[in-house]
């Protein structure tokens, strides 16, 4: 609240002398006033910065003048006040009080070994209040989402990596691995017409990769059952893959995996 004076004020061009006798504030004049503060350390701190006051120095006296003329004209408006306004108001008084009672010489004794000045206690709260204030004014001063600025969502697609390329050089080592098997699984070897179809044996390939949707190259083939069985096997394999019907892909450690295209 600010005190009006008549040294800037004219009235239809002319100055002011004196303020009229029925001026009147509006009660919510006041209350918006007090709701512009947190609490009556805020007040306080207001009161001393409104005039440049010396915080370390603080005329308890009229400080405490303003805080009670403050408290008393919302009381007067009968605007319900927080008991810590009320609370703060019975400390300054207090204060007050102490400093300007008389001080007897066992008084003087008592201060003069405890060198305690009653407004120290007021000051300290005071001093962390503002450094806690002007803390929150930094803080309040970063960019906040939805307030200074807003978030965009933005649709990425994820594309996961191809896996490696099957190469013919890959399948040539598969090829040399399988004749290795046969040849470790069988001690013997009988010669003997068989008449094996390759769409016999890829239909058979399909119908595992439906139950298992992915199978290593390997545990497509029976290694026990020849030379002739792989073969065709083999071709079944590779026909499966010319036709889409299939896949033939490399993980990351080499290792040949047929999918269900």
């Amino acid at each position: 609240m600010q005190q009006i004076t008549t040294s800037n004020v004219t009235i239809n061009q002319e100055p002011m002398v004196e303020l009229p006798h029925d001026l009147y504030i509006p009660p919510d004049a006041l209350r918006v006033f007090l709701e512009m503060f947190e609490g009556p350390l805020d007040l306080l701190l207001y009161l001393i910065r409104k005039q440049n006051l010396d915080i370390l120095q603080i005329p308890i006296a009229k400080i405490t003048n303003q805080y009670v003329t403050y408290i008393q004209a919302m009381q007067t408006l009968n605007i319900e006040l927080a008991s810590e306004y009320l609370l703060m108001a019975a400390v300054l008084l207090e204060i007050k009080s102490r400093i300007l009672l008389p001080r007897t010489p066992s008084t003087l004794d008592a201060d003069s070994n405890d060198e305690h000045d009653p407004r120290q206690e007021l000051i300290n709260r005071l001093i962390e209040y503002e450094k806690i204030k002007q803390a929150s004014i930094n803080l309040n001063s970063v960019p906040q989402a939805l307030r200074d600025y807003l978030w965009i969502d933005v649709m990425v697609e994820e594309s996961q990596p191809e896996p490696p390329k099957i190469q013919p050089n890959d399948l040539q080592k598969a090829w040399h691995t399988l004749l290795l098997r046969s040849i470790k699984a069988q001690t013997e070897h009988h010669i003997k017409k068989q008449e094996l179809s390759i769409r016999e044996h890829m239909t058979n390939i399909l119908r595992i990769l439906k139950e298992a949707k992915s199978k290593c190259f390997y545990d497509l083939f029976d290694v026990t059952q020849g030379i002739s069985y792989l073969i065709v096997n083999f071709i079944a394999v590779l026909e499966l893959g010319k036709e889409g019907m299939i896949s033939i892909l490399l993980d990351d450690d080499k290792n040949i995996w047929v999918n269900l295209a």
